[in-house]
């Protein structure tokens, strides 16, 4: 077990950049009529795309307590979403495909990857709850990768009350040194033999 880790670490950190510094972006999107989906880009997507849409990005700010504040925020940037759709009764558990642009201070990110249907009757039915997991695959120059993630609302079918948009977290490393503030997690986890845990059984 601790072999084939070893080796799949080899395998994985071969290519990669010594020191990278860790940057991370946290923002809100709103669907927005005065931020129109970029047609072009969700006809590139590797997969096809039967829903486009278009959003406004807003920065926001989080109380004491974690509780993020409900006000409008500042605009910081656009986005165009790309997402092929298979089941409209969003049944929970099910990936679709999914593809989006972030154009932000930083400069334009794209990312592809999946959304997960969370919850499909929270609060009333046909409201949706997923969350979307996505690598990325384009980046300002500098960047060397990274990926982002969603907590997502959609209201496919226009309930009053109700309003399509994320809060996204970005994650990504560039190739400016490593600050050292977080230091190295030698002990961030703790992997279990498969015959050690078979036999606890």
């Amino acid at each position: 077990m601790k072999r084939s880790l070893a080796v799949a670490f080899a395998l994985l950190c071969a290519p990669a950049v010594a020191h990278a510094a860790e940057r991370v972006v946290q923002f809100r999107s709103a669907e927005d009529p005065a931020s129109p989906p970029d047609k072009a880009f969700c006809d590139a997507a590797p997969f096809h795309a039967n829903v486009r849409l278009g959003a406004s990005l807003y920065s926001y700010e989080v109380r004491h307590d974690g509780r993020v504040e409900q006000d409008e925020g500042r605009k910081i940037g656009t986005a165009t979403a790309c997402a092929l759709l298979t089941n409209f009764l969003f049944p929970i558990g099910l990936q679709q495909n999914f593809m989006v642009r972030f154009d932000l201070p930083q400069g334009s990110f794209t990312a592809v990857g999946t959304c997960a249907f969370a919850t499909n009757d929270v609060p009333l039915r046909g409201f949706v709850l997923a969350g979307c997991s996505l690598g990325m695959t384009a980046f300002p120059q500098g960047v060397v990768g990274g990926a982002s993630a969603s907590l997502s609302s959609f209201n496919p079918f226009k309930l009053p009350g109700f309003s399509t948009g994320s809060y996204w977290t970005l994650q990504y490393y560039d190739s400016a040194p490593a600050d050292g503030r977080h230091g190295d997690s030698d002990h961030a986890m703790e992997w279990v033999d498969d015959e050690t845990s078979d036999g606890d059984r």
